[in-house]
């Protein structure tokens, strides 16, 4: 199970047992299961992903490379600032947890170890894609996920949560 966040059920409508003894969580709790995922699927569900803050110093003539690796990675960068009396400049850009692994050896290679990262974690963001569309890279992340955590392969149908009555 993955933690779910943001997520509200509102129940309208409920029909119970009219015998007390019928009306406990044997009852309740599969009905309600069933309702709460098929509603998750029928909402359009999306990942969230972690994003750095990355703020990296480099002198002028490397930033260049700076950019071109933020764009590999897709970072994006939301500030440069110019250090006074240096040919230093410090560049703020929020960079994908996912895309960080050999984000310092890419950006060291790329400017001639001049650039020097620091990266803090700073928010969540909706990752891009359907995840439960399984040729989209969202969906390959369910999809490895499902299969790393021995869970059924593939997002479950829509038609196995409907009452069979």
């Amino acid at each position: 199970a993955e933690y779910m966040g943001g997520i509200r059920f509102e129940v309208h409508d409920v029909t119970l047992h009219a015998d007390a003894i019928h009306r406990g969580g044997g009852q309740i709790i599969p009905t309600a299961r069933r309702c709460f995922y098929a509603s998750q699927l029928t909402a359009e569900p999306g990942i969230l992903e972690p994003v750095y803050l990355c703020e990296v110093q480099c002198p002028s003539q490397a930033m260049g490379g700076v950019y071109s690796v933020m764009n590999r990675k897709r970072g994006v960068v939301i500030s440069e600032e110019r250090v006074e009396g240096t040919p230093m400049h410090i560049i703020k850009a929020y960079l994908p947890v996912l895309e960080s692994f050999g984000f310092t050896a890419e950006l060291r290679s790329s400017t001639g170890g001049q650039a020097f990262p620091q990266c803090v974690f700073d928010h969540w963001q909706l990752y891009p894609g359907n995840p439960l569309d399984p040729t989209s890279k969202a969906g390959l992340i369910v999809s490895e996920t499902r299969k790393r955590k021995n869970a059924t392969e593939g997002v479950p149908p829509l038609d196995r949560f409907l009452d069979k009555m």
